[in-house]
């Protein structure tokens, strides 16, 4: 299993997600909605955090890995 990064920002993350298709469809506060629309449409909360805690990372990873049927190695790749 790889290893997460301990510096990734919610901002970085959310720019990084763009690539599956995430876009950024609402913001709260200091909470990013991000939604895409492959696979069937996905919502997921990022908060925008300097750096993202790594539980909070961890389950936004696999949130997103289950979404498009991939492990989070493969996602993290």
């Amino acid at each position: 299993m790889t290893r997460l990064r301990r510096d990734l920002t919610g901002e970085s993350l959310a720019k990084s997600l763009r690539t599956l298709g995430y876009l950024v469809s609402r913001q709260t506060g200091s909470h990013i909605r991000l939604t895409t629309l492959e696979r069937g449409e996905h919502h997921i909360t990022v908060p925008r955090h300097d750096p993202l805690r790594v539980g909070t990372l961890a389950s936004v990873l696999a949130d997103v890995a289950a979404h498009f049927e991939i492990s989070r190695d493969e996602l993290i790749e």
